[in-house]
This record gives C-alpha cells, structure tokens and sequence, in this order.
C-alpha cells in the first residue's frame, strides 16, 4: 500500500557552478544562472510504502505532515537555496539535487513503520523529478 501526500513551498536559487567560466555557466544554466537568482512555486509529493497499521492507515497523516513541515519546509519555503541550506552549500541546487537533500532530510530519525519509497518534485509545469529512496 502507498501513501502519497503533497506540500508546497516557494524558494529562490541560481544555478551557477563556480568550477566554469561565465559564460559555460549561461550556456549551461541559461536564464537560471541569472546572478540575482530566481524563485519556483516547488510541489512536493511524498509516497510512503507499507502495510496499514492497526488504525487502518500506511502512517498517520497529521505526524507525517507535522514531520515534513519540520524538517522540510521549514528550512526550505522562501529560502535562498544557494545560501540558507546547508545540503545544497557547495553543489547547484538543481532540483535534482533539492531531492536528494530532502531524502537527507527526511531519512534521519525516520520515525514511521512505512518506508519513505519516491520523493517527487515538480519545480515547473513542465519539469517534474523523482527520486525513488
């Protein structure tokens, strides 16, 4: 059985990797290397795997979200990627890498029976990513 819920947060980033010149970051990155950065309306899906408990439920909702509202979005919504996440200080904060951050996130202390099986996460309409844990 899987348990799917979705959360939203907005936060800014620029996509920059300072290894390469100026220009091979805007051919690379184009509009997001943007030296002031830029902002996305992220969607967060989080699919947990597992067999219902004696209450009926893969994991209790109102846990899971006070979960995730701490240690998630509390440190992502309306923050600067670049600079306020630690996970993402020394890499681009590509929202490849926004997944495996909140993988991080959410693995230490997991205190759910269920596994935490996809982390999705849709930045635009058109790019949507998904890790599976």
């Amino acid at each position: 059985m899987r348990l799917t819920r979705r959360y939203r947060f907005s936060a800014s980033h620029r996509l920059h990797v300072e290894a390469l010149g100026l220009e091979e970051n805007r051919r690379l990155f184009g509009k997001c290397n943007n030296p002031y950065g830029h902002g996305h309306d992220y969607v967060l899906e989080l699919t947990l795997a597992g067999s219902p408990d004696e209450t009926g439920q893969v994991a209790n909702r109102d846990k899971l979200d006070g979960f995730v509202a701490e240690r998630v979005l509390r440190r992502l919504d309306h923050r600067n990627l670049n600079a306020d996440v630690s996970e993402l200080a020394s890499i681009p904060p590509t929202t490849e890498n926004l997944a495996s951050a909140i993988q991080t996130m959410l693995k230490k202390d997991w205190p759910f029976a269920a596994r935490l099986d996809r982390i999705r996460i849709s930045e635009t309409g058109r790019n949507i990513f998904e890790l599976d844990s």
